[in-house]
């Protein structure tokens, strides 16, 4: 994934975010709609949760040094996983307390602003439909043939996948948030707008605990694409005169690959034709690879016999 890919829809979706926020913070002080209150939480995390994908971006590319000798890659994979922490807590809980909190005190929707959460709420639709489309149009142009769950399930940079996922949510959010204050309106009945913010909690703690366990698979260490393995592996083996013992490989972040090879060779009689050899190696690996930084090659007797 290019950074300016992610980059772009973090942008698109902080900027949308920050806008709907406002707008649904005054159309609940101005109805008192739990729904409202419940969706202007859930723009506000969202927006904190792009400025932290930002903010691990740039620590993720900071230089290695004595301490970190493979750099700070995975910053962006832990400030991803603080994301889905904030989305949990601040997005759904507090969704879900303001649905209980309703429930045990209904009230409808009165007075002269009616109407506005209705306009909010269409007017957030357009607004996160633009930031989604950003995210999706990106993403098309890197997943290839995979489906969008292969993609997220796949991915190895945070951005796009936690975007996708926080605008798809804030889009049904907000057809449910629309459904919860018609129905409000319709009816006299602040039930519904109670039950428009419990499912409203439930989708973000569902969204949430998708995204932890994305995150967490990648702070533990995810090996390379199977394309990428398979590219590596062909030019270890060059044309023939390596034979790959075995091949392990771990993203040291979104754009940074450990390779860590044993290969078998023979017809080296010369420490030097083992060296170039190695050398020769390597550089095929970066050629082909570029995001394998890391590189370790170690040289074993080529022997007769089945491979292990």
């Amino acid at each position: 994934m290019s950074a300016g890919g992610g980059n772009k829809a973090v942008f698109a979706a902080l900027t949308a975010n920050l806008g709907i926020a406002v707008l649904k913070f005054v159309a609940y002080f101005l109805t008192r709609s739990s729904a409202m209150l419940a969706e202007g939480i859930h723009s506000v995390a969202d927006s904190g949760n792009q400025v932290l994908l930002l903010v691990g971006r740039k620590a993720s590319r900071k230089q290695a040094d004595a301490e970190h000798p493979f750099g700070y890659g995975r910053n962006s994979y832990i400030y991803g996983f603080i994301v889905s922490i904030v989305l949990f807590s601040v997005g759904g809980l507090f969704a879900l307390y303001e649905a209980y909190h309703k429930w045990q005190d209904p009230h409808p929707i009165e007075g002269f602003w009616w109407w506005v959460p209705i306009a909010v709420l269409l007017g957030g639709i357009a607004l996160e439909g633009r930031s989604f489309l950003v995210a999706a149009t990106e993403t098309k142009k890197i997943k290839g043939r995979q489906s969008w769950t292969g993609f997220i399930r796949t991915a190895k940079s945070p951005e796009l996948p936690v975007i996708l996922l926080e605008d798809f949510a804030a889009l049904i959010g907000l057809v449910l948030a629309l459904t919860a204050v018609s129905l409000t309106l319709v009816t006299g009945n602040g039930l519904w707008d109670a039950a428009g913010s419990a499912c409203i909690g439930v989708l973000l703690v569902i969204v949430a605990a998708v995204l932890a366990v994305e995150m967490k698979s990648l702070l533990l260490g995810e090996s390379a694409s199977q394309q990428n393995v398979t590219a590596i592996r062909a030019a270890l083996e060059g044309d023939g005169q390596n034979r790959i013992i075995h091949l392990k490989t771990v993203h040291l972040g979104p754009e940074e690959i450990l390779v860590a090879a044993k290969i078998g060779v023979d017809r080296c009689t010369e420490a030097q034709d083992l060296v170039s050899r190695i050398n020769d190696a390597e550089l095929r690996i970066r050629n082909t690879v570029p995001w394998a930084r890391a590189i370790y090659i170690e040289p074993d007797i080529e022997r007769a016999g089945p491979r292990p």
